[in-house]
């Protein structure tokens, strides 16, 4: 199956500073997944560039098997403010969205117009940000994109308006069978939204995997106080810490964890992007991606 995103050392540079370096990343299509790191991770430069806004100074970018820019009828974008244009009414977006994309889908569009209550005459600098948002959204909805990418688009919103935007999201996805990358800093709305993750740390992926596989094999070990080279060899470990006498790993395994000296716990969602966060980014490390 052809990757929804696929970026070979991509890199971004303006003037001295690199917004982006030497990234590499496989986004499956069929998911909804959750891009997500710290502030200046380079998440809102890769999703630019993966919609053709900006162009490489290093390295590919594909979208759909296809050179980044190339596939604009296929693809759909919210960005991070999720743009409208203020002077313009609800029908105006309409119109525009229908005459700049040829699959666009009138009654869909209507129909979520209707359903979110938006008055059609209504001026888009008068919406509430939770109403310019599922304007964006509908845009994006109703070119019929086969993926849709959004760019951190309920940051600025309060939780009910975060919360119907997402579940609008997902009901979208289970009727248009959508590939869908939501880069978001809330671990909460990737948990809610989203089934394989990609965590991005200084341009580089960290991990990658289903969100069910990725916490079924991870595991939090706490027991007497030991040495990493002291686990066995399949037992890869994301973060250590230690005090006199105790351990606590947090490790990546596929086998079962049979040594009972260990106290063994699960880890919630956030407690995995945490923990890839917050460990020291080296090159020479694997990219931890799991697969069913």
């Amino acid at each position: 199956m052809t990757a929804a995103l696929q970026a070979h050392g991509l890199g971004k540079k303006y003037g001295r500073r690199w917004a982006l370096t030497d990234c590499n990343l496989e986004v499956p299509s069929g998911h909804v997944v959750g891009l997500v790191g710290p502030n200046g991770a380079g998440k809102s430069t890769l999703l630019n560039l993966s919609v053709g806004m900006l162009t490489p100074t290093s390295g590919s970018v594909e979208v759909l098997g296809e050179p980044a820019g190339t596939q604009q009828a296929k693809v759909g974008y919210v960005a991070q403010d999720t743009p409208t244009y203020s002077r313009l009414s609800v029908a105006d977006h309409l119109k525009l969205g229908a005459r700049l994309n040829p699959q666009w889908d009138e009654s869909l569009a209507q129909q979520r117009i209707q359903r979110l209550r938006l008055d059609p005459k209504q001026r888009a600098g008068k919406l509430s940000g939770g109403q310019r948002a599922q304007l964006a959204l509908t845009l994006g909805l109703a070119k019929r994109p086969e993926l849709l990418i959004l760019d951190e688009p309920v940051a600025a919103l309060d939780p009910l308006a975060r919360r119907e935007f997402l579940q609008d999201l997902m009901e979208a996805v289970a009727e248009q069978e959508l590939s869908v990358v939501l880069s978001s800093h809330l671990v909460s709305d990737v948990e809610r939204s989203c089934d394989y993750l990609v965590v991005l740390v200084d341009s580089r992926v960290q991990v990658s995997g289903e969100i069910d596989s990725l916490l079924a094999t991870h595991h939090r070990l706490t027991g007497p106080r030991r040495t990493a080279k002291e686990l066995p060899s399949d037992q890869y470990v994301v973060t250590e810490s230690h005090t006199d006498r105790q351990s606590t790993f947090l490790v990546r395994t596929e086998r079962p964890i049979l040594d009972p000296a260990w106290s063994v716990t699960q880890l919630t969602l956030e407690d995995l992007v945490l923990a890839y966060m917050g460990r020291e980014v080296q090159p020479e490390r694997p990219v931890l991606e799991v697969q069913r």
